[in-house]
């Protein structure tokens, strides 16, 4: 208990002095939104990063789709790298730097505002973001609280308060360069401790090979496909049980990404060339690790199956595989497992809070409550909704409606089913209309709302992925058949990419 209590300690005093330290760097609004549009290469990399991978993956994802597609589960881990994070970079890094600058977009609905030439638009964005961040932030809480309860027996409750206290204090001083620094520490801890963790759990299941062979052993009797039912060897396969089903979950947790909020933010902030290169290849290095390594360690979650995984009527209570999984190690490896997942959640929270704070002051409330907001109240109404926002997350954590991975699926399917093709879209295309946008906003949030209600797509997770697939068909469709925007307002924007730029011999072979 003294080595956990040290480590947490220790990890918390570090995190806070990050956040007094970067107070500098947060003294008008640019620099809390962006670092002032100058974080590095490897600063960004792992801002991505850590932002991407959560206690929601490590707890919730890992030990739910573990249990039910085995290793193969370990596809969603490479999904999240090459899709996720390899593809997120290639397609929207650069262009998404370029062409927010040139519109002076600190957020994704002003993007939108100023991109498709409407306030309705921004602040209806800002709108959704905000309230669909809510359940995501709740369901890392969720997940945070339940793995302090397996290391130390502390109330639920508490651990949610003091998690949100310790995010909100250097999210509130130090902005996003606090949140970056701190991030770029949290990765690396994150990085030596899933390696570590994934090495003790297969050692207690007498290495790598005997974990497989067990496994291969365990019938697949609670498949989705019929003709599997209580097929041996599958847990084990390339595959897995439900190939369907998985592609869902890869779809949702990997293309995701392109269209929420939090994540498309590293990219305004990206200081040059270099930090578009380094950041496209170390943070797709360090998803293979993290991504990969959770979702690897949550296939063998079978082979923890006993009483205390099990919800009294009977239902398996999937948040609680991996923390039964761990609580078996060393302490000093629940203290790193601890430590861990605790650095990618706050990173995680921290990015979150700050994007519904920024939003909800510069889309919503200086566009249509205190248009004459100067730059000074805008940074203290900002500080105080970090704080408001975090209180109303908490308050849901308290009561969540449904398991982590539920929570995060609801989130992601109504953000990115909204936002990620209007998005992507509007940074290539000068075709895509307002009512194409508004278009893709009601069929996220309206399919993912009303599925809460009717269920039609029994899964949150595959709801979520269909939201996206349908928004990436509907905003070119409507675009077809909807007033365009003025083509003088379009070829000003668009001029952002045709400027000319010097460069070195090592980047470019043009005389």
């Amino acid at each position: 208990m003294a080595i956990k209590i040290v480590l947490l300690v220790v990890f918390f005093a570090v995190m806070v002095g990050v956040g007094i330290y970067s107070r500098k760097n947060a003294t008008n609004v640019n620099d809390f939104v962006l670092g002032g549009r100058t974080v590095g290469p490897w600063l960004t990399a792992f801002a991505f990063g850590t932002s991407y991978f959560s206690s929601v993956v490590f707890v919730g994802y890992a030990g739910q789709f573990g249990w039910k597609y085995g290793l193969a589960s370990t596809w969603i881990g490479l999904g999240n790298a090459f899709i996720g994070s390899l593809l997120a970079w290639l397609v929207l890094g650069r262009r998404t730097r370029v062409m927010t600058q040139k519109l002076d977009a600190k957020t994704m609905p002003e993007f939108f505002g100023k991109r498709f030439d409407s306030k309705a638009l921004r602040v209806a964005g800002s709108a959704v973001a905000f309230v669909f961040l809510v359940p995501y932030t709740a369901s890392i809480y969720n997940g945070l609280s339940r793995l302090f309860g397996m290391a130390f027996d502390i109330d639920y409750k508490v651990c949610l308060i003091v998690m949100a206290l310790l995010t909100g204090v250097y999210v509130i001083v130090g902005g996003y360069m606090a949140t970056a620094l701190n991030d770029f520490i949290q990765g690396i801890i994150m990085l030596f401790g899933i390696c570590a963790v994934i090495v003790a759990v297969l050692n207690g299941q007498g290495g790598f090979l005997n974990a497989v062979k067990e496994l291969a052993a365990i019938p697949a009797d609670d498949v989705a496909v019929p003709a599997l039912q209580g097929g041996q060897g599958l847990l084990a396969s390339f595959f897995g049980p439900d190939p369907l089903n998985l592609l869902g979950v890869i779809v949702l947790t990997s293309l995701g990404t392109w269209g929420l909020p939090q994540m498309v933010h590293k990219f305004y902030a990206i200081k040059d060339e270099k930090a578009v290169k380094t950041g496209t290849v170390v943070s797709t290095f360090f998803a293979i690790i993290i991504s990969g390594g959770c979702y690897f360690l949550g296939g063998f979650g079978r082979l923890f199956d006993n009483p205390a995984i099990y919800n009294p009527d009977g239902s398996i209570a999937f948040d609680s595989i991996v923390p039964q999984m761990l609580s078996t190690l060393p302490d000093i490896l629940i203290g790193i497992v601890i430590v861990l997942v605790l650095s990618a959640s706050m990173s995680t929270l921290s990015s979150l809070v700050l994007t519904s704070s920024s939003t909800l002051t510069l889309d919503f409330l200086k566009e249509s409550v205190a248009k004459n907001m100067s730059d000074k109240t805008q940074l203290i109404v900002m500080r105080v909704l970090v704080a408001a926002f975090i209180i109303l997350s908490v308050v849901l954590a308290l009561n969540p409606p449904t398991f982590i991975a539920q929570l995060m699926g609801i989130s992601w399917g109504a953000l990115a089913g909204a936002f990620l093709a209007p998005f992507m879209y509007g940074l290539y295309s000068k075709k895509i209309t307002k009512a194409a946008v508004w278009a893709s906003y009601i069929v996220g949030v309206g399919v993912t709302v009303s599925n809460m209600f009717l269920k039609f797509i029994a899964s949150p997770i595959n709801a979520g992925a269909i939201t996206m697939i349908l928004g990436l068909i509907v905003v070119p469709l409507v675009s077809l058949v909807t007033p365009k925007l003025k083509k003088e307002f379009v070829d000003e924007i668009f001029t952002c990419y045709d400027e000319t730029v010097t460069v070195h011999k090592t980047h470019s072979l043009e005389e």
